[in-house]
């Protein structure tokens, strides 16, 4: 991975620490200025219709200096992403679940004892910011081993639902920033449930008239249960660190595939 495209947050326009400021692009000019003067030599610029494009392919497009350099850059970055990439092929959630993926998108299933239990998730802006305290490398330093490693920790929803039941329970979860990282603590939660709610079954969307319970301000015993019954489901913390492992390289497959898409849609400009 290069560490400048992936450290600084995706959308981020202005100078972050340890990154030099773009300097701002020069003013516009207006409209008439563009026009030749009088007597001077007419020469083609985007206000004409594209001709031959200036790499001598003849296609016409429009192929910039810049492309090119773009293109080579993603070039190079798709190859240190490969290289770096750990997971050639998405790794699996022990016990019963089956995978299924749909783009950005993945659901878990399982079926047991009468009950479906399923878990949605979906990898995009799963990706907490990293830059907040990072340091400058110090000299001889690789930057690559000052870079935390990127991991993806989505919201996640559990909906458990009887075979002969119209309404399924719908449990929807999280991973609080505290807890990331926390072995040394094995006793407590990695993920915590934030809301609660009955949904008719196969409801694809969770319907705001039907009441869900925030557990903000939960009994603790009545959420101490709540948790039980999804470890009896099997969804612990084995299982949530399994899914942080399954996010991460099904965000990571989906930003190689992202780039290489780039690098197609920039060639063929």
């Amino acid at each position: 991975m290069l560490p400048l495209l992936r450290c600084v947050p995706r959308g981020l326009g202005t100078a972050v620490a340890g990154l030099p400021t773009v300097a701002p692009h020069p003013p516009v000019r207006p409209f008439g200025l563009l026009c030749v003067r009088a007597g001077s030599e007419r020469r083609p610029g985007l206000l004409q219709p594209p001709g031959p494009c200036g790499c001598g392919c003849g296609c016409g497009a429009l192929h910039t200096e810049g492309d090119k350099a773009f293109v080579e850059f993603l070039t190079d970055e798709i190859k240190e992403e490969k290289k770096i990439q750990k997971h050639k092929s998405l790794p699996k959630i022990s016990g019963g679940w089956e995978l299924e993926v749909n783009g950005t998108e993945a659901k878990l299933v399982w079926k047991v004892a009468g009950e479906k239990i399923t878990v949605t998730f979906n990898i995009n802006n799963s990706i907490p910011p990293t830059f907040d305290g990072e340091e400058e490398p110090s000299q001889g330093q690789k930057v690559e081993e000052q870079e935390p490693e990127l991991t993806s920790t989505p919201n996640f929803v559990v909906e458990v639902s009887k075979s002969d039941g119209k309404k399924a329970l719908v449990l929807d979860c999280h991973y609080p920033e505290d807890e990331i990282g926390q072995e040394e603590e094995a006793e407590s939660d990695i993920f915590s449930i934030e809301e609660v709610s009955f949904q008719a079954t196969g409801d694809s969307e969770w319907k705001d008239t039907n009441y869900t319970l925030n557990t903000d301000s939960l009994d603790w015993a009545l959420y101490d249960h709540l948790m039980d019954f999804l470890v009896d489901r099997g969804v612990d913390n084995t299982f949530a660190d399994e899914l942080v492992e399954l996010s991460t390289a099904l965000e990571h497959q989906e930003y190689i595939a992202f780039l290489e898409d780039l690098q197609s849609f920039v060639k063929s400009q």
